[in-house]
């Protein structure tokens, strides 16, 4: 009976060197079953062969079921190297083929994945990952074919496997906290989101993020803190000056929101947010010392008062520029058009008032 079984090994054998393999698969597919010859290396190392033969035939490889030839080729060098080690005789030759192997269920994956046949190519890269369990394309690309078919918790698994193995890349926090995000699931968000900053703590768009989950919660300290790290690592970034003003002024440092206003502006003299509160800072001045003129007993008045209503007339016309720049950035905001028309008119430019009035009149009607 041994001698039988380990004829059918060399049977194989010399089936698949003459190109016979229908008669080979049926050869070798009886050797493994036997325990005389399955635990034998060359008994799988063959039986690989065999059926990558069989992948690589225009004819043999009809026989096969789709993904039947390269994952039994698969588990047939798996089992050789386990039984003989990457060292032995016949273990040494699988590497090679191993990765013959890896291109082939790469190739099969993307091809599936170009025909939206996204089942197929996630299998395929499947198996190229076990081919070479240490490699991240593959793994990186399934995660891209789970996203396609929306299935985000494939697509979770894979980038987290990515992770697993070291794999460098903010793409990956910020795909899976974009996709925590569509699902609108804040606790994986918020927890994404640390492991992201903990990996990277200087990249922008964390810290960006991060930031703006403070502003939410109305932590406005904690925001400080956090825009203050941002802007050292994105120092140009307009945007963070302006938000930084808007913290300043709801904790009434003035002086502070002002400066950061400014350089706001500097950095992007477009920025409406800046513009807007510069022109609303200087307008609130104004009608402070105006407010303040008018309570006033007349023989105050005639002391202080008239200097008190030049303060506000200055204040006034030092907020002009800042409302007609940030008009011009957003020329149908209600906003500024109403509080520059206000200005315009304590300024004595009544035309200019009409004018915007009229922008506003025609604005209610749309």
């Amino acid at each position: 009976m041994a001698s039988a079984q380990t004829s059918a090994v060399t049977n194989a054998i010399l089936n698949q060197r003459t190109g016979l393999l229908d008669k080979a698969r049926i050869d070798i597919d009886k050797a493994i079953v036997n325990e005389k010859t399955s635990g034998k290396a060359k008994t799988w190392f063959t039986r690989g062969q065999v059926y990558e033969g069989m992948l690589e035939s225009p004819i043999y490889s009809k026989q096969l079921q789709p993904g039947e030839g390269l994952q039994k080729a698969y588990e047939s060098y798996s089992k050789t190297i386990e039984l003989d080690t990457k060292d032995g005789e016949f273990g040494k030759q699988v590497m090679p083929r191993m990765d013959a192997l890896y291109g082939r269920a790469f190739n099969d994956a993307v091809n599936n994945y170009n025909a939206k046949d996204f089942d197929k190519a996630i299998s395929s890269y499947k198996l190229a990952s076990k081919i070479k369990p240490q490699d991240t394309t593959a793994v990186l690309y399934s995660a891209y074919a789970y996203e396609a078919k929306k299935d985000y918790v494939g697509a979770k698994a894979s980038y987290n496997q990515l992770l697993a193995l070291n794999y460098k890349s903010p793409a990956v926090y910020g795909r899976l906290l974009q996709m925590a995000r569509e699902q609108n699931d804040n606790a994986e968000a918020t927890k994404v989101l640390q492991q992201a900053l903990a990996a990277y703590p200087n990249n922008k768009n964390f810290m960006l993020e991060d930031l703006n989950a403070s502003l939410a919660g109305g932590k406005g300290e904690d925001a400080i803190a956090k825009i203050n790290k941002t802007i050292a690592a994105d120092p140009t970034n307009s945007n963070l000056y302006a938000v930084r003003g808007s913290l300043y002024d709801q904790q009434k440092k003035n002086d502070l929101a002002v400066a950061d206003y400014r350089k706001a502006i500097e950095l992007d003299s477009k920025n409406f947010d800046a513009q807007y509160n510069l022109g609303v800072y200087n307008y609130n001045k104004a009608a402070e010392a105006y407010t303040k003129a008018s309570k006033m007993d007349l023989k105050s008045y005639q002391t202080s008062g008239r200097g008190l209503e030049a303060t506000g007339k200055k204040y006034f016309e030092s907020a002009v520029p800042f409302f007609e720049k940030a008009l011009e950035v957003q020329p149908t905001d209600r906003n500024t058009l109403t509080s520059l028309k206000k200005i315009y008119f304590r300024l004595g430019r009544n035309a200019d008032s009409e004018r915007l009035q009229a922008r506003l009149d025609a604005l209610g009607k749309k």
